[in-house]
């Protein structure tokens, strides 16, 4: 057993990454024991994973979050899957980060990003479903006195062969939660699924569907009032003072409160009249020095980082300088991508009650283990006094990993002890405070010899880091990681191409806007420099495009596999239909081969009708397969919304988009057919939500210069007067 330490706030606040990437704490991952744990019903515990009811409802605990991206189903699979339940029976329910710390972290890593819900936990979710099933085949056998070898187990029936015996898992369950959990667990080879593997229908659709699911924005308790708050537009700027008494009379209104240095908050009745109350609230704010920041400034500051200052080295081989010296060709381009919003659906809120001796918060978040932390330390409680109660996600795309909306709840709510306060953010309190996709630009010099082959590529990057401003204990001697995404010289998301002078740097700098983890991260623009790049560079060379990827990928089987799979079914080799342009691109992201393929008309030059995208992924293996497509066409939704509409501008130091009409989506006349090609190869777990976000935007700008001669090299598209058709 791994020691736990002590779990007063101070060291379970220090103790836990509280922007989203779970507990630097040890983790034991206990399957059962001699004492039943019961669930809120009263029905046995078998293990931390399994509850069974005595009618065989079989409840599968998952701690990792559900925002629409179907973990939720996708883990109740594979704990069925080893478990040989009926699935008929399965639903799922979420444990709170407060029970899992009191059992020395059962659960394990609550976080879910990076795609990581299903392909970070699979092996010990499975564990834990096996390990259920041993224990109900035992304590079957234990009870008709048998050998347990000759008991097996399928569809949650127990079955003693030589006898025809059968019981059900409902009617030993209680047995079975008595006994020591086996020593040796065997998983099933994938090959060998029914359960997982197989495209089977969310369990989450009927109830979002009938409006029976209960997101953080719905909750409701005894007593409940609700707050509203302004934040200093901008970042770094602080309250100054705030004039109560022009609103003392207002309908509804029960406390105007300070919320830290920075934010003033309302409390009524009802959420209209915090609103409107804060609203007509009069404010002064200390905006700071960075109210001198604009667009223009942050891009100047880029710029330079292109060609001065140092810069750290990502990925290197070979001897760039020398290289591009001695070529008989160089083709330079310079790109830019821009800050993007998260923009969920669903607000940020969280509802607080504080009193001096527990601390409840309800509130979706894609780290209970983060919110938690955040619940200690805004109320300065004990963890056994603090609770999280984590529910679905209208939304979290990495903004809902960040817990400031938490913190903001609970100190409000510590202002009125004994209250229920659900704390509900405006749609542009929300798209003003957001923690947004990087900013950054990218200037690529690659060489060519005397026969057009590519011997050097120099590829630059100035601009922000994630971890240099929400965790920057984890900069590596001063280099962000995260920065080179889809870049590195291998591992989960490597270079795809073999080039034999690279150097790939960074030249860091951070302005105040807080930047985030945006679906997709770093890859989102990396794919877009690196692939629209290739494409300038094959076109530069007289060459075809595929060709020109293949012969530098030919070290990337896997990657290549899955390139030339998406090639084939766009038909590549083969003219397009008049009037019909084709690009592609292809990245290795999230453990995942991803490439794209976008067939595109354009009318009058800057109206783009996309009409047909073929995206391809390797995942290893796939759990869900039609999850999997869903997710596929939902990244195309993310990234081609990404590439056409959004961009977030700097004005006197803030954001100036503030809602819907100045940050766009794409709507359903303007989406394309997807269609997906999964491939899973077996061997390693990739993810499957975020990677295929990437190949959108180079897929569509390299049809585009197809169909134009134009190449676009900043984004969003609105900017250059695209717009789709």
């Amino acid at each position: 057993m791994n020691h736990m330490p002590r779990l007063n706030r101070r060291a379970f606040v220090i103790g836990s990454a509280a922007v989203g990437t779970g507990l630097v704490l040890g983790l034991d991952i206990p399957f059962g024991g001699p004492t039943v744990v019961r669930a809120a019903d009263g029905s046995p515990e078998v293990n931390a994973w399994v509850v069974i009811r005595p009618d065989d409802t079989v409840v599968v605990r998952v701690a990792r979050s559900e925002m629409g991206q179907g973990t939720l189903t996708g883990l109740a699979q594979l704990v069925a899957e080893e478990l040989e339940c009926d699935w008929s029976k399965v639903t799922t329910e979420f444990p709170t980060p407060g029970q899992s710390v009191a059992r020395k972290r059962v659960w394990g890593d609550f976080s879910t990003g990076g795609s990581r819900g299903i392909r970070a936990s699979n092996e010990y979710v499975r564990k834990g479903g096996a390990a259920a099933r041993m224990m109900l085949v035992q304590a079957a056998a234990n009870d008709w006195k048998v050998s347990v070898a000759e008991c097996t187990a399928a569809n949650s029936v127990i079955t003693h062969t030589p006898s025809g015996k059968t019981t059900t898992y409902g009617k030993v369950a209680e047995a079975a939660a008595k006994l020591e959990p086996p020593a040796d667990v065997k998983l099933k080879d994938p090959k060998d699924w029914k359960i997982a593997g197989k495209g089977l229908k969310r369990l989450d659709t009927v109830d979002k569907t009938t409006g029976k699911m209960t997101y953080g924005i719905d909750i409701k308790l005894p007593g409940m009032l609700n707050a509203a708050i302004k934040d200093c537009p901008v970042t770094g700027g602080k309250l100054q003072s705030y004039d109560e008494a022009k609103i003392a009379g207002m309908k509804g209104v029960k406390k105007v409160v300070r919320v830290g240095d920075s934010a003033v908050a309302v409390v009524a009745d009802t959420w209209w009249h915090a609103h409107s109350a804060i609203e007509a609230l009069p404010i002064v704010w200390d905006e700071g020095e960075n109210a001198k920041v604009s667009s223009a400034s942050i891009a100047k500051w880029l710029e330079e980082g292109l060609d001065s200052g140092p810069a750290y080295v990502g990925n290197a081989n070979g001897d760039v300088k020398a290289a591009l010296a001695g070529a008989a060709r160089k083709v330079e381009a310079v790109y830019n991508y821009p800050y993007q919003n998260h923009a969920a659906m669903e607000p940020l809120n969280a509802t607080a009650l504080y009193t001096a001796d527990k601390c409840e918060v309800w509130c979706g978040t894609q780290n209970g283990e983060a919110a938690f932390a955040a619940t200690l330390e805004a109320s300065g409680l004990p963890a056994d006094k603090c609770d999280v109660h984590k529910l679905m996600l209208g939304g979290g795309f990495g903004r809902r990993g960040h817990t400031d909306y938490v913190r903001q709840a609970v100190a409000i709510a510590k202002q009125m002890p004994g209250t229920p306060i659900k704390l509900l953010w405006t749609r542009e309190e929300d798209m003003q405070h957001g923690t947004y996709h990087p900013v950054t630009q990218c200037k690529m010099t690659g060489g060519f010899d005397a026969d057009n082959n590519l011997t050097a590529l120099h590829m630059r990057i100035s601009g922000q880091s994630i971890l240099f401003s929400l965790r920057p204990e984890a900069l590596v001697s001063g280099k962000d990681p995260s920065t080179f995404a889809g870049l590195n010289p291998g591992g989960e998301a490597g270079f795809a191409y073999s080039v034999p002078n690279l150097l790939i740097d960074h030249s860091m700098r951070n302005p105040h806007i807080i930047p985030g983890f945006w679906r997709g991260v770093n890859v989102n623009h990396n794919a877009i420099y690196v692939e629209c790049f290739m494409d300038e560079l094959a076109h530069a060379a007289g060459q075809d495009p595929l060709t020109f990827r293949r012969k530098l990928m030919a070290a990337n089987p896997k990657g290549l596999a899955v390139l030339n799979a998406v090639a084939e079914k766009i038909d590549w080799d083969k003219p397009a239909p008049q009037g019909v342009y084709r690009g592609f691109a292809q990245l290795q992201a999230y453990g995942s081969y991803v490439a794209g393929a976008a067939e595109i008309s354009v009318t009058d030059g800057n109206k783009i009708k996309v009409l047909r995208i073929v995206a391809g992924t390797d995942p290893g293996y796939a759990v869900n397969p039609a999850q999997i497509e869903r997710q596929i066409a939902g990244s195309f939704v993310f990234g081609l919304s990404g590439l056409f509409y959004g961009g977030c501008t700097v004005k006197d130091g803030y954001i100036e988009q503030t809602n819907f009409d100045t940050y766009n989506s794409m709507r359903i006349a303007e989406m394309p057919e997807v269609e997906p090609i999964i491939m899973p190869s077996g061997g390693f777990w990739g993810g499957v939500g975020e990677p295929t976000i990437g190949v959108a935007a180079p897929a569509v700008l390299n049809a585009y210069f197809a169909a134009t001669g134009k190449r676009i090299r900043s984004v969003p598209l609105r900017d250059q007067n695209i717009t789709f058709a």
